[in-house]
C-alpha cells in the first residue's frame, strides 16, 4: 500500500501522542518532558492547515506540525517546525518526505520562513534538514532545560524562494 498524507486529525491522536512520547524518551528531541493529555491542547499552538501525518496503511509513520513563532503580526508568515517519525520507521526516508511536504505545504499556505531548534546531538535532524535547504544560523547556548540539566540549541531557518526574499 502506498504512503498517504492526511492533514492531522483527532482520529490519529493516540499514534501522534505515542510517536512524540518516543521523542521525548530520546532527551533530544525535545525540551518537553511530557506530551499534551489531550489532541486539542497539542494542536492549539499549530496551525492545522500546515500539520500532516503520513501512514503506511492505518500505521501513522511519523507527523509533522508548523506552528508560530510569535503570535505578532509580522511573523505571521514564520512557523516553528515539528518532525517526529515512529521508532520502526526511522533512517527509512520518512522524515524527508515529511519535511518535503511541510515545505510544500507552507508555502502553499503564505509562508516565507521556516526555523526548527535542535538539540547539536540530534545529528540526524541537523542532517535532515540541511540537505532540505536549511542553513544554520545561531547557536543558543543553555537556553533551557530537559530533566534538570542545561542543553544548547543550534538554530536553523530556511526562506521561500517563493517569495522573492534572499
Amino acid at each position: 500500500m502506498p504512503l498517504k498524507f492526511e492533514k492531522v486529525t483527532g482520529k490519529d491522536w493516540d499514534q501522534i501522542k505515542y510517536i512524540y512520547e518516543t521523542g521525548i524518551e530520546t532527551n533530544n528531541a525535545t525540551f518537553e518532558t511530557q506530551s499534551p493529555t489531550t489532541y486539542d491542547k497539542w494542536i492549539s499552538n499549530g496551525f492545522e492547515e500546515c500539520s500532516y501525518v503520513i501512514k503506511d496503511g492505518d500505521l501513522l509513520l511519523g507527523w509533522y506540525k508548523l506552528s508560530p513563532v510569535s503570535n505578532r503580526t509580522v511573523y505571521a508568515g514564520v512557523g516553528e517546525v515539528s518532525i517526529y517519525v515512529h521508532p520502526k520507521a526511522k533512517g527509512k526516508g520518512v522524515g524527508q518526505l515529511l519535511l518535503n511536504h511541510l515545505i510544500k505545504t507552507s508555502e502553499e499556505n503564505g509562508f516565507w520562513t521556516l526555523q526548527s531548534s535542535i538539540f547539536p546531538e540530534n545529528t540526524a535532524s541537523i542532517q535532515l534538514h540541511l540537505k532540505q535547504g536549511f542553513r544554520e544560523v545561531g547557536f543558543r547556548e543553555q537556553i533551557g532545560k530537559v530533566n534538570g540539566i542545561w542543553r544548547d540549541n543550534l538554530l536553523f531557518e530556511r526562506r521561500s524562494k517563493l517569495n522573492g526574499i534572499k
